[in-house]
This record gives C-alpha cells, sequence and structure tokens, in this order.
C-alpha cells in the first residue's frame, strides 16, 4: 500500500482560469493588490493583502511564506509539478490528495460563476493529476448551487485522477442530511468516490476579506455539525456505498459528537431512531483525519484502528499545518506500529479507493 498524505493543499493562480470556457470568460477572477501605503499596521494580517475580484467581491489570495509552510510557490501552485513530486520524495510519501484553497468559502451566490469556476479549476487539477503520473490526487469541486452540472463535474473528476468529492459541512444554507444533497450523495456512491467534508464557510454573504470566515463557528464546526446530521438523519442507511470522510477536522470531537447521540438517543427517541454505537464509525463508512498532536489512544476506543487518516496540509501555515506529520505519528509510542501503518496507507487507501 503506498504512503498517502490524505490532505494537501494548492493555491489557485492565473494558470487556473485559462481553462475558462470562452463564454465564462467574464466571471474570470482578477487579482487586486492594494499599494503598502494603503495599508496601516492592523488592517490586514500577515498575508492578507492580496485578493481575488470575484464577482465584484473580494475574497483573499494568501501570500504564502516559503520558511513558515516549508514549501515553495512553484509546488504550492502546481506551475512546477516535478519539485512538488521531488518534495513528496523527500518526505516520504508516494501520494498526495489535494484539496483546494480558494473554495474553502463561498467564492460567489450566483450559480453560474460558481460552475464556470468550478468547471475551470477541476480541468486545471486534472491536468496537473495527469502530469503526476497518479502521484497527485485531488478531490473535486462540485458547483453544488446547479446540481445537474454538480453531478456532471463529478463525474468529469472520476474519469480524470479526482479521488474524492469536496463538500462543506454547511452547504447553500443547509444541513447535510438535507434531500438537496441526496442526488450527489447517490452519485458519488454509484461512481465508487468518496464525500471528502473539509472544514471550510460556505455562506456567500460572508466576505473573507478580513478572515471573518475563519471563525470557530463559521469554519471550523460545520464538519460536526455535518456529523451528527447526518446519523440522526440516517443517511449511511440510505447510502450504504458512500465513504465519508471529514478532512482537517481533527478528531477529538468524536468523543463529544458520540456522547450527543447517546444523549438524543436516550432522550428524543421519539423524533428519530438511529444508530449510536461505538460500532458506529465503521459501520457508517465514516473516516477521520486526526492530527499528531491529540490524544489518539482515547479516540481509538471511538473510532476503531480502520477509519483515521492523516494530512500534512502541505502548503497552508495554520494550526492544522504539519509538514512532517506522517513521520511524527510513526515516532508515536503510544500507539501500535500497526495501527500507525493503518493510518498512513490502508485506511486512506481504502478511503479514497488509491491503490
Amino acid at each position: 500500500m503506498p504512503i498517502v498524505d490524505a490532505d494537501t493543499h494548492v493555491d489557485e493562480n492565473e494558470e487556473t482560469w485559462e481553462y475558462l470556457l470562452p463564454e465564462h470568460r467574464p466571471f474570470k477572477p482578477i487579482t487586486v493588490a492594494p499599494p503598502a501605503e494603503a495599508l496601516e499596521d492592523g488592517v490586514a494580517p500577515r498575508g492578507y493583502t492580496r485578493f481575488w475580484n470575484i464577482d465584484g467581491v473580494l475574497r483573499v489570495r494568501r501570500i504564502r511564506d516559503d520558511d513558515r509552510t516549508g514549501t515553495v510557490e512553484a509546488a504550492r501552485e502546481l506551475t512546477d509539478v516535478a519539485a512538488r513530486i521531488r518534495h513528496m520524495d523527500q518526505l516520504g510519501t508516494d501520494v498526495q490528495v489535494m484539496y483546494p484553497t480558494l473554495f474553502l468559502t463561498a467564492v460567489t451566490a450566483r450559480p453560474e460563476v460558481e460552475y464556470a469556476l468550478c468547471r475551470a479549476y477541476n480541468r486545471w487539477l486534472g491536468a496537473k493529476s495527469d502530469e503526476s503520473g497518479g502521484r497527485l490526487r485531488w478531490v473535486v469541486v462540485p458547483p453544488t448551487l446547479s446540481m445537474n452540472k454538480a453531478l456532471e463535474e463529478i463525474t468529469w473528476g472520476k474519469e480524470h485522477g479526482a479521488c474524492g468529492v469536496f463538500k462543506r459541512g454547511i452547504e447553500v444554507g443547509r444541513s447535510a442530511h438535507d434531500p438537496y444533497f441526496f442526488p450527489l450523495y447517490r452519485h458519488a456512491a454509484d461512481l465508487d468516490i468518496p464525500l471528502c467534508i473539509h472544514i471550510a464557510s460556505h455562506d456567500p454573504a460572508v466576505s473573507d476579506a478580513l478572515m471573518s470566515h475563519l471563525t470557530l463557528y463559521n469554519f471550523s464546526l460545520s464538519p460536526i455539525d455535518a456529523f451528527v446530521s447526518m446519523v440522526t438523519g440516517g443517511i449511511p442507511a440510505m447510502f450504504p456505498k458512500l465513504r465519508i470522510g471529514f478532512i482537517e477536522t481533527m478528531a477529538s470531537w468524536i468523543p463529544f459528537a458520540m456522547a450527543d447521540l447517546e444523549a438524543r438517543h436516550q432522550r428524543t427517541a421519539w423524533m428519530a431512531k438511529f444508530d449510536y454505537s461505538r460500532n458506529l464509525m465503521k459501520d457508517g463508512n465514516f473516516y477521520v483525519a486526526c492530527q499528531t498532536h491529540e490524544d489518539l489512544a482515547y479516540i481509538l476506543q471511538y473510532t476503531g484502528p480502520d477509519q483515521l487518516l492523516i494530512g500534512s496540509d502541505y502548503t497552508h501555515a495554520d494550526q492544522s499545518a504539519e509538514l512532517k506529520a506522517l513521520d511524527h505519528l510513526r515516532a508515536r509510542t503510544d500507539i501500535d506500529s500497526l495501527i500507525t501503518t493503518k493510518i498512513v496507507s490502508d485506511n486512506p487507501s481504502k478511503f479514497y479507493g488509491i491503490d
């Protein structure tokens, strides 16, 4: 089995939008950077002084630091795929699974704009995956404001190296158990491609220009809501072949969510019947990406050894970033080496369908 980094990222750039269809050119994001003298001290955090102008709204186009991220721009933006693969070799990683950066927030409230940008992004990642010889895999970003188009994009992605479907916990104002998403779940299950719920915010009304989207409420808690709503809404039973992953969410929330589900079952069972047993993670086809600073020996009591993954958050430099996460996990002495192998190889390979 390959060593799989289950959560890495790319930074979109001007090349991304070269894949726009001619009729979508009016929607092309434009980079905007105010002059240095226009930024007073404290107005914008470091790295948040460059923006995409998308449909008349500014969305942050972050400026990365090589030293803090441990990466170089050519690898982050995939302008040099070979350089990124050489770095993977140095890190001892066989496969990276790539997630977006821009689409961690809602880019627009207009379906036609969302479709244009998602389509271009997916074509760009498909080309880069082909260039990597399968070393770089990716999650397709469906334009969920247009469900028919979303299903088309998932099909195209599956045929061009995508190994997952990107989703935010709460999307288009709907919880994850909403029937609106059932066609997406059914299609992903039929194509044997997993649903990947990444920390993100999908409220088109919230601009990320000054990081308002990065609050715990807007950004990090929605995957937990998605897990609970999927369980209480019976999603695993409705789509038993669908693999569901929670990415860059940490895993320490699982005991809390399980306790919440048990309390709901005991006190409000008249509302809905659902599984809340210790086998829920495995029986429900749920996977979770953990981090090395967590109490994994405790968390494993709730997940079992087959449902945890780990990722480095490659290219980013936030609380989830740990470039050598796989090595750090192997160095732990409180977890059996066989379980470590599952987390870095067997489990992500099974979840993403990577041979």
